[in-house]
């Protein structure tokens, strides 16, 4: 592909991933799924471009409207500025590649060579941006996450603006991580064990795991460390009866049925519930794979599940992941920062409300609830755990530290009665959980 063919691909790409839902990882795979002819160095170059201007879409929004070119933010704006702003690119330069030649962008309007002229030799950041301009966050969510981080929101939102690493959980029913890392190891992959999951390792470079021997046999399963770290913290042990309440792809349910193994068997009854079927359905060939096939799934009802009822008072731990703003996972897809409101917060606040009123109706007496989001916001955190708290008496927050020193060892990176985890202090995705007994 030609420079201009690139940019050509990106233009069309960031039109795709901001009309659209999916992130933009599984947009860009899809689009050269059907491009075969690009190369390797045409894939990276492309991908790179689009999440470098995923990542700098409010300043280059600020800066567009403020030029006086009447150009307006979009897929090519944003990439005028991104090459005018980042890649110091003249506007000459830009020229030729906006040059209309074939399987190239359309040559550059008066507006948007305007644009190029008044960007050129301007930095990134100007003095005069606000922090969710600077930090790159939704202006709604400022007074959460400054009265979450009044010392260290900079830290922190910078952090989680940078390309996030690839985890690997092994799957301790039919492996080691010594064993997993020497199999890796033996693929030309190299890998380092994670900080502080015991049964995690990280990638030190670029690699493809699909055609490797540990993947097809099931040692491994690509998942953040914060996301093992939740499901440790779980304590689901042989013989319990657990559920993961919000199963989803069913990462976190894999991982509490290896906790349950004993020699590569999974001991206790593991349920994975889930309101979609199609999620449920993409789990199954994930279970076959890590030999998890003992683990049940069950597609429930958003109220009133029959199958609640029946089990109501039987489970000993019940792990409530449940949907939410996703701010912890923007590494992964920094578009998603984007997609919610402030009413899809409130929405998204009652939701968990009533996942956590169901998911408690099923813990026995003694037993636990694990509630865990991938979020910052303390609105779906600290205060989703007092409402709980004032309405459930008969449940009781159980210290974090005690946990930890239990399930992993030692004390928790960050210490206090709930954890969090996040790229600036810990070096994992953002999380939040809190885990609750059932005391009567």
């Amino acid at each position: 592909m030609t420079p201009g063919a690139r940019m050509q691909a990106v233009i069309e790409l960031l039109d795709a991933i901001w009309s659209g839902t999916e992130p933009a990882d599984r947009q860009i795979d899809a689009y050269f799924r059907k491009r075969r002819y690009a190369g390797s160095g045409d894939r990276r170059g492309v991908n790179e471009t689009i999440y470098d201007i995923l990542r700098h879409r409010a300043r280059l929004d600020w800066w567009i409207e403020r030029t006086g070119s009447d150009s307006k933010p979009g897929p090519r704006t944003r990439l005028i500025a991104e090459l005018a702003l980042e890649k110091k690119s003249s506007p000459k330069d830009i020229r030729k590649i906006f040059s209309g030649a074939t399987h190239c962008p359309q040559p550059m309007t008066p507006e948007e060579d305007a644009l190029a002229e008044a960007l050129y030799g301007r930095p990134l950041v100007h003095a005069d941006m606000t922090s969710p301009v600077t930090l790159e966050y939704p202006d709604w969510m400022d007074r959460s996450l400054q009265a979450l981080w009044p010392e260290r929101l900079a830290e922190e939102m910078s952090a989680l603006n940078q390309p996030a690493p690839v985890d690997l959980r092994v799957n301790t029913l039919k492996t080691s991580p010594d064993a997993a890392r020497k199999a890796l190891k033996d693929a030309f992959i190299d890998t380092e064990p994670t900080a502080l999951s015991p049964i995690g390792l990280r990638l030190t470079g670029k690699a493809r795991l699909a055609g490797t021997t540990a993947f097809k046999q099931g040692w491994i399963e690509v998942q953040d460390e914060g996301s093992q770290l939740v499901a440790l913290l779980t304590d689901a042990r042989p013989g319990m009866d657990v559920v993961d309440f919000c199963a989803g792809g069913g990462g976190k349910a894999l991982a509490l049925a290896a906790s349950m193994g004993v020699n590569g068997r999974i001991e206790g009854r593991m349920t994975a519930l889930d309101i979609s079927a199609h999620r449920l359905e993409r789990m199954t060939p994930r279970l076959q794979r890590a030999g998890a096939e003992r683990v049940r799934t069950r597609i429930i009802a958003a109220r009133d599940d029959a199958w609640i009822t029946k089990n109501a008072g039987r489970m000993d731990r019940v792990l409530a992941d449940v949907p939410c703003t996703g701010t912890g996972a923007w590494r992964r897809d920094p578009n998603a920062r984007w997609r919610s409101t402030l009413d899809d917060l409130d929405d998204m606040l009652a939701t968990q409300q009533r996942i956590l009123y169901m998911a408690a109706i099923l813990v026995k007496p003694g037993g636990r609830l694990v509630y865990t989001t991938c979020s910052f916001l303390q609105e779906e955190n600290e205060r989703q755990m007092a409402w709980f708290l004032e309405h459930h008496i008969n449940f009781r927050p159980l210290p974090i530290d005690r946990i930890w020193a239990e399930t992993i060892g030692g004390p928790p990176p960050p210490p206090g009665p709930s954890l969090r985890l996040s790229p600036a202090s810990t070096g994992t995705d953002g999380f939040f959980c809190a885990v609750l007994e059932n005391s009567s």
